[in-house]
């Protein structure tokens, strides 16, 4: 459990800056801001995946809320409008916390008002309650609650303004109102137990969202009120559940107990009593979502689609460290399916289900996920027989070349890039201009390549591929013996991070730590640790590895202003969180005789713990500034953020 206390809730700047997460499993979600206010296009109470896990629309936004006590009206709602907040509801705010799902406090007229929320797994259905905590049986005081709806549909990528076309007529049944303004969106299905529905029809107008402002996009939207719920508190809750089909019953209790057996029996499984990673390992769960008949997994919230790269990179702590091997196991057959020309697709994008090739790595990491698979379950026949041979085909594809010139070079390097691509996790592109197109041999494309000769030597020597094993064997030692001749920044003590020819890139990145996290390494003990010693150095801060040296010129301290200036500092000194993983590896390696290395490396891990509690509440965010105090950007909840954090945290208990 994580908790915020009054000192927090009560000051906008504070609780407007957090957000929390509800997620289904399809893709679907509600998200806001735990002061109430909508500060991104992406939040709602309802977000529904219409092509799970894809397709995402914003059906319901909000709800307006005022509690009547007595007479006495307070709107306990938030939102900000140009130049003004309105209504001021955090000031009722006295906690917020994500036990497991959040759940609000606040306090008005001598009244303690709790509201729940949470989604219903594996439907698209936000179960939302209030009630009063202090009142005694005796008590005859009249509290009634009244709802206004504000209704958005539109896709989540996009911002809702006034509509003529807009169609606010509902239908009435008992208990369930059914709307649906658009022929082709989904309808909106509100169960309650209100005793009171009144007609309205009102456009609200200039909703602004601050964090879309700072982020350089259109931030104003209208939203619409079809009608007012009045709820009586003075007995039951009042509830509501929105959702996508007709839910037959209010009866929260069962649903709210069967989510929170769920959500123990994740913790359970975890296999972990220290209760600092009971939220990072739930948090784990949100980005795992179904695909077809398969699973996939959501790169981050609240604008990502399912990416290869960071599945491959985010699979073994999702799930292998959380003893879920069954949904690591369908995630590698899924994504099977879409192996192109020896290539893993780099993205699903959300506008068509033509996926994206343009990913070098996204492959590689494959490999990887599959090795790591193996090792936690021993599984070999399942390789055997579903991935063995397309990873065989895979290597064919890149020794004989496939897109973008990815091809293995005359040295047994592999050679990737063209004019106008970003093919490496370093994928900024504005325009026709890549920020760091990274063209050639990038240092840990050779470390991902020469991990995957070494994982199908080990696959072949195990299944008795004579024919293929000792190619495999030969093409890893060529491979090793060119990088160390070629990579070696003899005056930097560290490795290039690209070499291109004659052209060699001493950009002090983090990409050379993969040189020696991976499982199989080609730098000798010396060398390993040299490169340790310079990405600690001049890269390591308490949340993840910086993108390029401060020292560098092109050194960008802050991730701030428009798209353009944010693309630029992207990869520029930005901290990446899902770093601290593979530094964490390294580290591990070189100083693995010493003693107070175990302590550093807890020192390391802890330093995220605050962060649970200063974004998105219960996760772990993208990126953060280069400089101190390193605030949170991007993405609120990033999948390899969550994965690489739990892993490490997971391994460092055990070791």
């Amino acid at each position: 459990m994580i908790k915020l206390d009054s000192n927090i809730c009560s000051s906008f700047e504070s609780s407007s800056s957090r957000e929390w997460l509800e997620t289904n499993g399809t893709g679907s979600y509600a998200s806001s801001s735990v002061s109430g206010a909508n500060t991104r296009r992406y939040h709602g109470l309802l977000v529904a995946a219409t092509r799970p896990p894809l397709g995402r629309m914003v059906l319901l936004s909000k709800f307006e809320e005022t509690l009547s006590i007595d007479g006495q009206k307070y709107e306990i709602s938030c939102n900000q409008y140009p130049g003004s907040v309105h209504p001021a509801g955090y000031k009722f705010l006295t906690g917020f916390r994500l036990d497991p799902f959040p759940i609000w406090t606040y306090e008005a007229g001598g009244y303690v008002i709790e509201k729940k929320l949470f989604m219903v797994y594996g439907e698209d259905t936000a179960v939302i309650s209030w009630s009063v905590k202090n009142r005694e049986e005796y008590d005859n005081t009249q509290i009634t609650l009244e709802l206004k709806p504000l209704l958005a549909f539109r896709d989540h990528h996009h911002l809702r303004h006034e509509d003529a076309g807009f169609n606010g007529e509902y239908q009435v049944e008992d208990g369930l109102i059914s709307i649906r303004p658009y022929a082709e969106m989904p309808t909106l299905y509100l169960r309650h137990n209100a005793v009171w529905i009144e007609k309205q029809g009102y456009w609200y107008r200039d909703f602004e969202y601050a964090i879309e402002q700072e982020r350089g996009f259109d931030y104003r939207e209208d939203l619409f009120q079809p009608f007012s719920l009045s709820f009586d508190l003075s007995g039951a809750a009042a509830v509501v559940i929105a959702s996508t089909q007709q839910r037959q019953n209010t009866d929260v209790a069962v649903l709210e107990d069967a989510e929170i057996k769920r959500r123990a029996n994740l913790i359970v499984q975890a296999g972990t009593t220290d209760e600092s990673l009971w939220p990072i390992a739930l948090a784990a769960d949100q980005f795992i979502v179904a695909r077809d008949t398969g699973k996939t997994v959501i790169a981050g919230y609240h604008w990502f689609s399912d990416w290869g790269r960071d599945t491959m990179i985010a699979l073994p702590g999702l799930t292998l460290a959380t003893n879920r091997p069954e949904i690591a196991k369908s995630i590698l057959l899924e994504f099977s399916k879409y192996i192109s020309e020896g290539m893993l697709p780099n993205r699903f994008p959300d506008a068509s289900e033509t996926p994206e090739y343009n990913t070098v790595d996204a492959t590689l990491w494959f490999f990887e996920a599959i090795r790591a698979y193996a090792e936690k379950t021993g599984d070999y026949e399942f390789i055997r027989e579903e991935l063995y041979e397309k990873l065989a085909d895979i290597i064919q594809w890149h020794i004989r070349g496939t897109r973008y010139q990815i091809h293995v070079d005359t040295d047994g390097l592999l050679y990737a890039g063209e004019p106008g691509v970003q093919l490496t996790w370093m994928d900024a592109k504005i325009g026709d201009w890549v920020v760091t197109p990274r063209t050639g041999k990038p240092v840990e494309i050779q470390a991902l390549w020469y991990n995957a000769l070494c994982i199908m030597n080990d696959l072949a020597t195990r299944f008795g591929d004579v024919a293929r094993q000792p190619r495999y064997f030969e093409m890893a030692e060529i491979t090793q013996d060119s990088f160390n001749g070629q990579f070696w920044n003899d005056g930097g003590q560290c490795l290039y991070d690209v070499v291109n020819g004659d052209e060699k890139d001493a950009s002090v990145r983090p990409n050379q730590i993969f040189a020696v996290s991976l499982p199989y390494t080609m730098l000798d003990a010396e060398k390993a640790l040299r490169v340790v010693n310079k990405v600690e150095s001049e890269l390591l801060t308490p949340v993840g590895l910086r993108s390029l040296s401060p020292s560098d010129p092109h050194y960008s301290p802050i991730y701030v202003g428009s798209p353009l200036d944010r693309d630029a500092a992207y990869h520029q000194g930005t901290v990446w969180g899902w770093l601290i993983g593979p530094f964490v590896d390294a580290y591990r390696k070189v100083h693995s005789t010493e003693t107070i290395a175990f302590k550093r490396v807890n020192e390391i891990v802890s330093s995220f713990e605050t962060h649970l509690a200063q974004a998105m509440i219960g996760q772990v965010s993208e990126i953060f500034d280069g400089d101190p105090p390193h605030a949170p950007r991007g993405a609120a909840a990033q999948a390899w953020s969550v994965a690489e954090l739990l892993r490490i945290k997971i391994k460092t208990m055990k070791v």
